[in-house]
């Protein structure tokens, strides 16, 4: 049985094939990486920690997108021996690692915010605000580059995070320098890191809930196990419906387990069963194991019945 027809089930709007894709993600890497270079070297002439903490955060930038990288590559291996549900998940996993390190780079953020507000820094000069807005220009370059791209991947999505996180510390940074040379107003560099902090927080904990879901073997969401299982057992033949599993393979993938009791034709049953799976549910990836009334663990096992 050939075991990818399931795989572009939900495929519908994928613009960019997966080569042009990495090819994106691959200049992203370089161009963070050519950046986090550049401010390292005008933090230490300038002697601007602020220079040297962004540098930092694109290299974060940069090692996010290495890992996705890494992740799309291992998702696109065929499925084998050893993951027979193949390593698609990987970007699952990927994306749960870069959103750990977005949740970690938000809480210190806003510690450097507080321990800030009671020891302004001393900002020097324009330096600064001119570096921050290269910085800027490269972090919307990249989102620019991956945006298509995290529309249609978690893994990508989580990479796209830490970019959009980084531009609003580079603007925190620009506006931060020009309200204290202008105004001397030593303040506002703490209040937007700490605002900044608070929101990449906000949205790192949004953004991995669906991630956790799928590495929690959870149904996907908006269908329940109860729904799919009273559907099933509205087939034609089909008596009963019980130990009903539904989760997610990975993002694009559902996959369903459960015991079908079934009075008449099996093979007409299963097909109208199946046909009805991936029609109404788009599930595509189900094993159903065939019980005849009154045999296996029908009635037996009331732990089993799905919950509504």
């Amino acid at each position: 049985m050939p075991h990818d027809h399931h795989s572009h089930a939900h495929h519908h709007h994928h613009h960019i094939d997966p080569d042009a894709g990495d090819a994106r993600v691959a200049i992203a890497i370089a161009v963070n990486l050519f950046l986090t270079l550049a401010q390292i070297v005008g933090g230490v002439v300038s002697g601007s920690m602020a220079l040297i903490a962004d540098a930092i955060h694109n290299l974060s930038d940069a090692i996010s997108l290495v890992i996705a990288f890494g992740a799309r590559k291992i998702a696109r291996r065929p499925r084998d021996g050893a993951m027979t549900f193949g390593y698609g998940r990987a970007e699952v996993v990927a994306a749960m690692v870069n959103y750990t390190t977005l949740v970690v780079i938000s809480v210190y953020l806003f510690a450097e915010g507080v321990s800030r507000l009671f020891n302004p820094p001393e900002i020097a000069g324009w330096t600064v605000v001119i570096i921050a807005g290269i910085a800027l220009i490269v972090d919307l370059v990249t989102a620019a580059l991956t945006w298509a791209l995290s529309k249609d991947s978690l893994n990508i999505r989580a990479a796209f995070l830490h970019n959009l996180a980084d531009a609003a510390t580079s603007v925190a940074v620009i506006v931060g320098g020009v309200v204290i040379l202008l105004w001397d107003w030593r303040l506002i560099d703490p209040i937007l890191t700490i605002l900044i902090s608070l929101y990449i927080l906000w949205h790192a904990l949004s953004e991995v809930r669906p991630v956790i879901r799928i590495l929690m073997l959870g149904a996907p969401d908006g269908t329940r196990a109860g729904e799919v299982a009273n559907a099933m057992a509205g087939v034609a033949g089909g008596e009963d419906v019980h130990h009903v599993h539904l989760w997610q393979i990975d993002e694009h993938r559902t996959s369903v387990e459960a015991h079908v009791v079934i009075a008449g034709e099996p093979s007409d049953v299963l097909g109208n069963v199946k046909l009805l799976l991936r029609e109404r549910f788009g599930i595509a990836h189900s094993t159903l194991e065939v019980e005849a009334p009154g045999a296996g663990c029908a009635g037996e096992a009331p732990g089993f019945q799905p919950l509504a």
